[in-house]
């Protein structure tokens, strides 16, 4: 079994094979791998993914040392809890780098403003009880609903896409069925 340090360097020269081959065109990509997001949220991965691999991963390698100096690894509660927050903090940089490795930075320059699409900014009506509200389409791994922004991929999201002003779109949510007019959309 690989060390913690070469279980890293596993995983960087997997991404960098994978990135490589990509930008060769050695591979046929599926358009369902690919991430499209706005450039903002590519920066923010790429920070989170920088502060993973250069504070947090350093930490948890310096809690395993510190627990293997204490003696006895077969009942060390505190290296199996750090070797445990090890496999984690791999697991969430190996998911970061995959997204990372399909992402697509959109030119929002060249979006049209007439349909709803990824990075629309839309304004919309309860039907139901005449509430308006305004969401920003992101993509999933952008997706914060306190920011006002909801996922593509979500029941509303997917229901929005495509769809013009004056619009109405029906959605099946937990809560029911929920009518949607479509109001105003900008870029």
């Amino acid at each position: 079994m690989l060390g913690l340090i070469g279980q890293d360097l596993a995983i960087r020269n997997i991404n960098c094979n994978f990135a490589r081959e990509k930008h060769v065109g050695a591979i046929q990509w599926d358009s369902k791998e690919m991430e499209y997001m706005s450039q903002e949220g590519y920066d923010k991965l790429v920070a989170e993914l920088h502060q993973m691999e250069s504070v947090e991963l350093p930490q948890v390698r310096e809690a395993i040392a510190e627990a293997r100096d204490k003696g006895d690894l077969s009942e060390n509660f505190e290296y199996h809890a750090a070797k445990r927050e090890q496999g984690r903090l791999l697991s969430r940089i190996r998911f970061k780098q995959r997204v990372l490795a399909n992402a697509r930075v959109i030119d929002t320059s060249k979006l049209s403003d007439g349909t709803v699409q990824l990075l629309s900014k839309v304004e919309m009506t309860n039907m139901a009880n005449n509430n308006k509200m305004t969401y920003t389409m992101a993509s999933p791994h952008e997706a914060n609903i306190r920011e006002g922004k909801i996922s593509i991929k979500s029941p509303i999201g997917e229901a929005l896409l495509g769809k013009k002003e004056g619009d109405v779109v029906e959605v099946r949510v937990p809560a029911g069925l929920l009518k949607l007019r479509i109001e105003h959309i900008e870029r």
